[in-house]
């Protein structure tokens, strides 16, 4: 969903289907394109001035080595899972499946959570976009750009709530938005990338207003922002699953990531050859875009940013179906009340639909409140994600380990405890606040999920276990609301 939560979901690219009615499936190199195409959404078009921000070249190197591994066994145990446990439906089943429905709703709740925060994160960079065509919008964070990403936010939501499908004309414009901008930026970037620019400040040892710290602090500067790009990497195992052959979903979703960490690599690091660190974090978003204008000139910018808003634009259609069917599968597996389950005549969830709306609303009134509303939308995507990442990598431990004495389970568990060491350390490196300050949303989940148990007639409400984990959810909502109130933590 990189997420990206950014990103076109799998339940919207299908293989195509002859005149016979059979599947036709997708072969080794085109499931690879849409393994990329599927995960690259507007994230990377502000990804040099949020790395800039806290790191310099030499860190953000050894950051995406980290990232790219830690995704790599996150996709793995994706793959893995899919052939294993096909009957299952929704990135939350795992978790329902291998610890009980609570955990199935904290993983579904987290993923809701991220799929409508990732689209207060559009409305932030879509308003940036259109700041440089109509001064209006000056920075993309006053009243007239509340009111625009306001109209277009509930125009979107209208249309969804109609039930009109993302089409795969549609997709195919977007792919070619995104791909083309970020493809013309990194060829011509290379010609102008400067080897002495680059080495300057290598390490981040900087003499200026910017102070990077040590590498490893540099280094975990960069873990929300990495992980944020990747946020939605489940949809590429998704596709990956209509191979030819089985043997190329495992071969096409490494082959897409090291295309995703190439194409991210450049994007990102490319940069910091054409201007200082200090200049790449002081530039506006999107910073691609501006930075592009610095090498080529004002068409440069316009370039960037029509390929920006076209993308954003699309890609918010799609994301707006993705909280609704998240909580529409969840009320149908139990896990939140039936309301959320209702459909239209035209068999789209309009209850959840328009709370989704109503919420992401009322972030976008962040606007006026933070001068980073960006990052802070997309790293609460990512802290929520990162739970039902959690929890992906948990299964995969316990199947594999249930599993062990077949041939290849062994990998298979090790795959998982890389990836679930990975995960628990991006939440810690990408800063616990983030994660504590998404429990306070979780709170009137656990409600909704308490209200579902009692339609279904259950004897008790929460498990004794059950309530333990709510206890430990509102004490860390408290204590985020804390941080807060006495501003040691500031977003």
């Amino acid at each position: 969903m990189s997420s990206n939560a950014e990103k076109v979901p799998a339940s919207e690219v299908h293989a195509s289907e002859n005149t016979t009615g059979k599947v036709k499936k997708i072969g080794l190199l085109p499931l690879v394109a849409l393994v990329i195409s599927s995960s690259i959404g507007g994230g990377i078009f502000g990804m040099p001035t949020d790395l800039a921000a806290g790191a310099a070249p030499g860190p953000a190197l050894i950051a995406w080595t980290i990232v790219g591994f830690g995704i790599l066994m996150l996709s793995l145990s994706f793959n893995n899972l899919i052939k294993k446990r096909p009957d299952l439906d929704g990135i939350f089943s795992y978790a329902e499946e291998g610890f009980g429905k609570f955990s199935g709703f904290i993983s579904g709740w987290g993923y809701w959570l991220s799929a409508w925060l990732g689209n207060v994160a559009f409305a932030t960079m879509i308003m940036s976009a259109f700041a440089y065509f109509f001064p209006v919008f000056k920075d993309g964070q006053n009243i007239p750009s509340i009111i625009f990403a306001s109209i277009l936010m509930w125009g979107l939501t209208f249309i969804v709530n109609r039930g009109v499908e993302s089409a795969t004309l549609l997709n195919t414009i977007i792919t070619i938005c995104k791909l083309i901008p970020l493809f013309v930026f990194i060829v011509i970037g290379i010609f102008a990338f400067k080897l002495d620019i680059f080495t300057a400040n290598f390490w981040g040892k900087l003499s200026t207003n910017i102070d990077s710290g040590s590498v490893f602090n540099q280094v975990k500067s960069c873990m929300m922002v990495m992980m944020w790009v990747f946020v939605g990497i489940e949809g590429a195992s998704m596709l990956s699953s209509r191979a030819e052959k089985k043997s190329d979903a495992g071969k096409a979703t490494i082959l897409g990531l090291l295309g995703l960490l190439l194409i991210y690599v450049l994007a990102s690091i490319i940069p910091y050859g054409i201007m200082s660190q200090q200049e790449i974090a002081s530039v506006k978003q999107p910073s691609i875009a501006y930075i592009f204008k610095d090498v080529v000139g004002p068409w440069g910018a316009a370039f960037i940013n029509i390929g920006l808003i076209i993308s954003l634009i699309g890609c918010w259609l799609s994301w707006t179906m993705l909280p609704g069917e998240t909580t529409l599968l969840m009320s149908r597996k139990g896990l939140l009340p039936k309301a959320f389950g209702r459909t239209n005549t035209a068999n789209a969830p309009t209850f959840s639909l328009i709370v989704t709306a109503a919420l992401i609303q009322l972030f976008v009134f962040t606007f006026l409140f933070t001068d980073k509303a960006y990052n802070f939308a997309y790293s609460l995507c990512t802290a929520a994600i990162l739970i039902c990442y959690v929890f992906v990598a948990l299964y995969q431990v316990k199947l594999s380990y249930q599993n062990r004495q077949q041939k290849g389970e062994v990998l298979q568990l090790i795959i998982g405890i890389c990836a679930l060491a990975f995960q628990i350390w991006g939440i810690w490196a990408a800063g616990l606040s983030y994660t504590l300050l998404c429990f306070t949303a979780y709170i009137p989940g656990i409600f909704f999920f308490m209200k579902a148990r009692k339609e279904q007639g259950a004897k008790e409400l929460l498990s004794k276990k059950e309530w333990m984990a709510a206890t430990v959810i509102v004490i860390g909502a408290m204590i985020a609301i804390y941080l807060i109130l006495t501003g040691k933590v500031q977003f």
